[in-house]
């Protein structure tokens, strides 16, 4: 089974190099000609991976082929994988959200399948991103999925989902759910100096209070954001910041300022690390803002700035709609109404598009002045018309936010308040009673008080002595029972194993072969139980390698599939921890082959900055920790401990009948 996996992935491997230098009507007439499974499957992947930035109509089309061809062959994970990555186009390229959410369900229908935990949450957290644009309480409950399936280790993982579901809050108008998750999301961003993403989470506060008309709430945070930037050094943030507020400010109608934020970021920009989109969004504000003030000359140096960058608006519907406006304005104030017009009509298209609400009114609003200056009264009036309902559909949404976040504010503080008082009335009721406890109380615990010490003392310093003594014998049974193992294994290496070799020697002489094989296969199963008793590769190979090397023969030798996450862990514990270390892999993943009836197993040793965390899991039929345990003829899992406790350890079991085994074990360095 592993030598069949071992082939197929340096086939995938060699293919896909080789495939490097081909185009895509190579694969395609792979796809329409073999009758090979895997063979499309690998040739599907590689057009995939050649039209995934460049062509997302053949991108769609053929990641629907190989999830279900996927599927068919029943490679789920491969099929998870790229149902994950086809959520995006569908749902924002296509405007198919319920597409997205179709296949990734027909995937999560054979969860049981997908053992890796990044993969179960990221599917949860693509069909929540899918979700948003049907159903905000869907989306949340799958961000809640997707913080069941991740495990402890996928922090960044964990973070991005409450970013996500902090989002969805703040769209419901959930301002305190919304506003937690955010602060969670950025602490953990911070935590592993992730300083792009912390940003991002923060700037999701700002936006969800900026949104919502509460600028100055918004201002307050920018202002904390931008003090923590410069004093983590992360000044190519700066620009877009002051580019934030300023059109904060243009919103406020409050021009001054918004040029003075406007003037901070164009300063502050850095050509090398800042956002190109960011500086076209600034140049763009500022030629707006010099057409309002008729400074003509000053809007035609930013224009000229503008459009003598090498940048490619195709790829960025953002900084092509700021600049369609920005022209437009400049061509509106020069007289040049019909060539303005083209370029509004042009930046409706893309705020539809991107479903701004903001740059659609604003879009509306021109186009309704620039038809009039044109004569078209009716048209006029038409764009007027839609600016207006647009403008006053964005008013009821922040009205009806602001009472929603203030509401909840409010229930929030008359819960804390009725609390304080329940906690004030109690706090009365024991007063009134406490003299009268005291009285009844006092006699009886002072007379037994000393007794009780005395006895406590006595029996804490029996059970202390008595758990050192049972600690101490187990530990010295462990060093004497590796001690033994040792002397057998080298009297079996040294002794057995050189007789049967002298022995081979003279068959080999007298031409007995039949004889010969049966000693050759003797002296390789003593070499087998040598290397069971005492792990000479520990001396050899190092910790690392040995366990690598114990995790390879038992994929190469048994049914199990078995994969491996190994950190170098090498000269961190003496030699004797380091034969500990190496039995507790070895015990539990023969317990794996021994009573788990598992498929597949995983192992995983991560080297943190105070200890090491190993990880053996499977998905055999697991069982009842407590009843294992207390069975007297289950010595496996109290070994297991004691090891774990020689080293100063500490040992999580995680199990269920029928759902698998999770042994976790954490040791300090």
């Amino acid at each position: 089974m592993a030598n069949k996996i071992i082939f197929l992935f340096f086939s995938l491997v060699l293919t896909t190099f080789s495939g490097l230098c081909q185009d895509i009507s190579h694969y395609e007439e792979i796809v329409n000609t073999t009758n090979d499974k895997a063979k499309k499957l690998v040739a599907l992947d590689s057009i995939l991976k050649r039209t995934f930035k460049t062509d997302p109509d053949a991108f769609i089309t053929y990641s629907l082929q190989y999830i279900d061809l996927a599927q068919a062959l029943d490679s789920i994970e491969s099929a998870a994988k790229k149902a994950m990555n086809l959520q995006y186009p569908l749902t924002n390229y296509k405007n198919d959200p319920r597409q997205a959410i179709t296949i990734i369900n027909s995937v999560l229908a054979r969860k049981y399948k997908i053992k890796d935990s990044l993969l179960l949450g990221g599917l949860y957290i693509k069909r929540g991103s899918a979700n948003t644009k049907v159903d905000l309480k869907k989306a949340i409950e799958d961000y809640n999925l997707a913080l069941i399936n991740f495990s402890s280790c996928d922090s960044l993982n964990i973070a991005d989902t409450y970013l996500f579901r902090g989002q969805a809050y703040s769209q419901l108008g959930k301002f305190i759910l919304a506003g937690e998750d955010l602060t969670k999301a950025f602490n953990i961003y911070e935590s592993k100096e992730e300083y792009d993403y912390m940003v991002y989470a923060q700037q999701g506060i700002i936006n969800m209070f900026s949104m919502n008309g509460f600028y100055e709430k918004a201002k307050l945070e920018r202002d904390m954001l931008i003090q923590k930037m410069r004093n983590l050094k992360l000044d190519s943030y700066l620009s877009n910041e002051y580019y934030n507020q300023a059109l904060d400010y243009k919103k406020m109608g409050d021009p001054a300022q918004e040029y003075k934020s406007l003037l901070k970021a164009e300063k502050n920009f850095d050509e090398n690390a800042s956002s190109k989109s960011t500086y076209v969004g600034i140049q763009s504000t500022l030629i707006e803002y010099y057409c309002q003030q008729n400074q003509l000359v000053e809007a035609k140096k930013h224009l000229d700035i503008l459009e003598s960058l090498e940048y490619d608006f195709s790829g960025n519907s953002l900084a092509e709609m700021n600049y369609l406006g920005a022209k437009a304005a400049y061509l509106k104030t020069r007289g040049k109404y019909e060539e303005a017009l083209v370029l509004l009509e042009k930046k409706l298209v893309i705020a539809k598009s991107l479903g701004l609400e903001d740059e659609i009114m604003s879009s509306y609003s021109s186009l309704s002045a620039l038809y009039f200056d044109l004569g078209d009264y009716k048209k006029s009036i038409l764009n007027n018309h839609a600016s207006t309902a647009l403008k006053d559909s964005i008013y009821n949404k922040s009205t009806a936010n602001t009472l929603a976040y203030f509401q909840t504010l409010y229930e929030t503080e008359k819960k804390e308040k009725e609390l304080v008082e329940k906690t004030a009335d109690i706090n009365l009721l024991e007063k009134d009673n406490q003299g009268f406890k005291k009285v009844m109380l006092f006699a009886g615990v002072a007379a037994m008080f000393g007794f009780g010490l005395v006895l406590l003392y006595r029996n804490q310093r029996y059970l202390k002595a008595n758990k050192i003594l049972q600690e101490r014998y187990s530990q010295e049974l462990l060093i004497s029972q590796e001690g033994e193992r040792r002397r057998i294994s080298k009297d079996l290496h040294d002794g057995v194993g050189q007789q049967l070799l002298v022995i081979k020697n003279k068959l080999m002489a007298s031409g007995d072969e039949d004889t010969k094989q049966m000693v050759d296969h003797t002296i390789e199963e003593v070499r087998a139980i040598s290397r069971d008793l005492h792990p000479f590769q520990l001396q050899e190979l190092g910790i690392t390698k040995a366990i690598e090397y114990t995790i390879n023969q038992i994929d190469e030798n048994t049914k199990l599939f078995i994969s491996a996450e190994i950190d170098n862990i090498d000269n961190i514990f003496s030699k004797e921890d380091e034969i500990n270390i190496y039995r507790i892999i070895q015990e539990s993943l023969s317990n794996i082959l021994k009573h788990g009836q598992a498929e597949a197993g995983k192992v995983s040793v991560k080297k943190l900055r105070n200890n090491i965390i190993i990880s053996i899991r499977d998905n055999g039929v697991g069982f009842d920790f407590g009843e294992k345990y207390q069975d007297v003829k289950s010595l496996g899992l109290k070994t297991l401990l004691e090891r774990t406790k020689f080293l100063n350890g500490q040992m999580k079991v995680s199990s269920k009948k029928e759902s698998g085994t999770v042994l976790e074990f954490q040791f300090p360095i």
